[in-house]
């Protein structure tokens, strides 16, 4: 059905109006502060019966209106909100940043009877039911957010590869380097810095913060002083990553990459 058409469907069963509506839009617009708000009625006709797409305030004004939704209103303009981070996961980025959360996340419900969590399977033969769960991964304390290694930081390859997908505990702000046996074992900080950001590990040295990178990657150590040029953003919690891609594979005899990495610790 015809976005438009839905949406007159919804204001004629709720009794509404054009004249409704654009008087609602007026008195929301005077609460927000943004004559964007404002719907007239000629263009909510236009809405309804010549599929002119209503912009961001327009369709939040007929979300409010209507009592709707406004991801169920992007979704029946065909812009797929729940797509957003899937979508954006798949275009690369040079620098290492922070990233908004997926809305929600596709999870498994139901197991097979005869799954055995001993033995390395396919997820998909595995799995009966699959469902999705709003805000699955957005932490209702606000804890957890998430970040993205650039496709120009190799400080920490092989370990943490660019493009990789990092889950970092924003309450963890306290650097805890001296209890454990392996790298893998090793905890990872998110910290944002005045150029940007770093992943991987580091120790605090007094009033300075260094970052270590893996010793495969050849570049060198960096430091700051703290607080006033590096602010921890929190630990890394969980990774996901991609496996030999060209993008994530230096050729042999290639040269490190340039320029910013090279700051030494004093």
């Amino acid at each position: 059905m015809l976005p438009g058409l839905r949406l007159r469907q919804v204001r004629e069963r709720l009794g509404l109006t054009y004249r409704d509506v654009e008087r609602a839009s007026h008195e929301l617009a005077a609460r927000r502060g943004r004559p964007d708000f404002i719907l007239h009625i000629s263009r909510l006709a236009d809405i309804e019966n010549r599929g002119v797409v209503p912009g961001l305030h327009k369709l939040y004004t007929l979300a409010t209106v209507y009592r709707l939704n406004p991801l169920e209103l992007f979704r029946w303009y065909d812009v797929p909100i729940e797509e957003c981070f899937h979508d954006g996961t798949s275009f690369a980025v040079p620098q290492t940043h922070l990233m908004a959360a997926p809305t929600s996340l596709r999870i498994p419900m139901k197991f097979d009877p005869a799954f055995d969590p001993r033995r390395t399977e396919f997820l998909s033969r595995m799995v009966e039911k699959w469902s999705h769960f709003e805000g699955v991964l957005t932490n209702s304390n606000g804890h957890h957010i998430y970040g993205y290694i650039g496709m120009c930081d190799r400080r920490m390859m092989p370990l943490l590869r660019p493009g990789s997908i990092v889950l970092v505990d924003a309450s963890l702000h306290k650097i805890d380097d001296g209890d454990w046996t392996t790298e893998h074992d090793r905890p990872m900080y998110f910290v944002e810095v005045r150029d940007g950001y770093r992943c991987g590990w580091f120790h605090q040295e007094g009033s300075r913060l260094v970052m270590q990178p893996h010793p495969l990657s050849h570049c060198f150590p960096e430091t700051w002083r703290v607080p006033e040029e590096a602010e921890i953003v929190g630990r890394v919690t969980g990774v996901v990553t991609r496996l030999n891609e060209p993008g994530n594979v230096h050729p042999r005899g290639s040269p490190e990459e340039p320029g910013d990495w090279s700051r030494k610790v004093p």
